[in-house]
């Protein structure tokens, strides 16, 4: 390990020089034979769904992991996720990690790689960053499927259904940044190639196909919300589903293997199950209920994250996940970095690395924020100050006492340079907290609330907006959706991960503004409402050098360029 040097060497070099264990081995860890796994390969495997004992679920520990606002200087959620996990294992905990599925678009795209980073990461990196165990690859062909289906009822004269096909919303996704994808269009050719339609493609992690697999607890359950999918109307105004193409069956067949959560290990051979990858700033930003309840029957201390910050990823997993599985956190920790609160605080990307207290205090509203949004859920959060070399005594120490004076822990996770090790006091913290029996949970609302009163909790005591505004639109999708009789599901608000609010120019702890919403789509079969607030993108599009320019393989397969 570098200790307190400066690393020079990157994540993969850093992954390539561990001496990962056989997969059996990690798997002995938890209890659990390799009779009882699917391999794929030495070092990942496929663990089947009756290994969940729900008689154990209950009295394991669950901890989230969350963070402040993303800015572009980077929070590290992950690499605290691993690191934590890491580090309660160090203190003999008998823990898991219960991670996301990295897309592919970011890794070619910006990022280059999302499973950690420096000695706090998931192996085999190279592997889990890119097609894994086909899981993305199942949920992309599931979704075409279903679009496929939509456009042969479309062109079919004995098997129609009659569907408006302007009222068809459903696209198709790949699990690649591709923006001259957004908008295409299909059928075109002559009468024999289908009917010409305006639609396009997402990234496959916006998927709805990707949110139900997230949300079911079984095969049956993945299969009745399939069929669940809203498609569309007829001609004549009758409501279209999924099941009324027969899509279902077929669907869920492509997807037998990839509602299996997998099994992998951390630098520190500490069990991680990585499963499941949706947005958190379109759908729920967290993996599978099958993930977790499978870490929470296997291990007494379960480490997950949610994506992005509290207002999004935190939210969605407490108010959706949680209330969907019955799931009750004991802990959350709370990601920062000096960085970061520094942006938060006015300073530009060019100077983060400069000593600044005065900026970094005046950032720590964003971070305070996020500590109110985890206490209205009756969980105390502890801060992680994710660890930079060019992070300061004087920096570190101004935001532990303003934390002090908040009542709340804040301990530095040197996790990058350290791993496990430097999440040790962390780590404590953590189990100090959750064996207190002082977390008491309770969702923001009640599902059963009206959808307006359930958007206006979120946003006016997440977000901290004066109110919100509907578009005429928005106030005809939300007519639509209780025609349907469908408001009795959870919201999630689809927003901008780098604000508080909708505008994601306004950085920091945004006051007096409203948010603004323009439509209101209903993912019938995921079983949630989504307010689109803002412009949302779902393809995204790839920069002006992406990551990919710089990985490579050799000839002897070796791969570099990740990181």
């Amino acid at each position: 390990m570098c200790g307190n040097l400066i690393c020079v060497m990157t994540d993969i070099e850093i992954a390539n020089s561990v001496k990962m264990s056989p997969i059996a081995h990690i798997a002995a860890k938890i209890g659990v034979s390799d009779d009882d796994i699917e391999m794929y390969g030495k070092y990942k495997a496929k663990l089947p769904l009756d290994l969940i004992d729900y008689s154990k679920i209950n009295s394991s520990k669950l901890i989230l992991v969350t963070a402040i606002s993303p800015t572009p200087a980077g929070e590290g959620k992950t690499t605290v996720s691993i690191g934590l996990a890491d580090g309660l294992s160090r203190i003999g905990k008998k823990t898991i990690a219960v991670l996301r599925e990295p897309s592919l678009g970011p890794v070619f795209g910006i990022k280059g790689g999302a499973t950690g980073g420096g000695y706090s990461q998931v192996l085999p990196m190279e592997d889990i960053n890119l097609h894994f165990t086909g899981d993305f690859n199942a949920i992309e062909k599931a979704h075409n499927l279903l679009a496929a289906l939509i456009d042969n009822n479309l062109q079919s004269k004995t098997n129609n259904l009659g569907i408006d096909p302007r009222t068809v919303k459903w696209k198709r996704v790949m699990d690649m940044n591709d923006r001259a994808l957004r908008h295409v269009m299909v059928g075109m050719g002559g009468t024999s190639d289908g009917v010409p339609r305006e639609t396009g493609f997402d990234i496959t992690a916006a998927s709805e196909v990707m949110a139900i697999l997230c949300l079911s607890d079984n095969m049956e359950d993945l299969k009745r919300r399939l069929g669940n999918i809203y498609v569309g109307q007829t001609f004549d105004g009758k409501d279209i589903f999924a099941r009324d193409l027969k899509a279902e069956g077929a669907m869920a067949a492509l997807l037998k293997d990839a509602i299996k959560p997998n099994l992998v290990q951390t630098i520190g051979k500490t069990p991680a199950i990585i499963h499941g990858g949706p947005f958190a700033n379109i759908a729920q930003g967290t993996n599978t209920i099958i993930a977790t309840r499978m870490g929470l029957s296997l291990a007494d201390y379960v480490v997950t994250e949610a994506g992005f910050a509290s207002d999004l990823g935190a939210e969605k997993f407490f108010d959706i996940k949680c209330v969907q599985a019955g799931l009750k956190p004991c802990a959350v920790v709370l990601v920062a970095t000096i960085r970061a609160l520094k942006y938060h605080g006015g300073v530009p990307v060019a100077s983060l690395k400069k000593e600044d207290v005065s900026a970094l205090l005046r950032g720590m509203a964003n971070l305070e924020k996020h500590i109110e949004n985890m206490r209205k859920y009756k969980v105390t959060p502890i801060v992680a100050i994710n660890h930079f070399v060019d992070d300061t005594d004087a920096e570190i120490h101004a935001v532990q006492a303003r934390c002090q004076e908040l009542g709340v822990e804040a301990h530095v996770a040197d996790v990058w340079s350290k791993g496990g090790l430097g999440a040790e006091n962390l780590a404590q913290a953590v189990v100090n907290a959750a064996e207190s029996g002082k977390a008491n949970f309770e969702p923001l609302y009640k599902w059963s609330e009206s959808i307006e009163k359930k958007i206006s909790r979120i946003a006016t005591e997440i977000y901290g907006a004066d109110e919100v505004e509907y578009s005429t639109q928005a106030k005809k999708d939300l007519q639509r959706i209780k025609d349907l009789g469908m408001s009795g599901l959870p919201i999630c608000i689809a927003k901008t991960q780098k604000s508080l609010s909708d505008d994601p120019q306004k950085i920091g702890r945004p006051t007096g503004f409203n948010i603004t919403v323009r439509n209101i789509e209903l993912a019938a079969g995921a079983g949630f409402i989504i307010p689109l607030t803002g412009e949302m993108m779902r393809m995204p599009g790839l920069p002006s050098h992406p990551a990919a320019e710089n990985i490579d393989i050799d000839a002897n397969g070796k791969i570099t360029g990740l990181f």
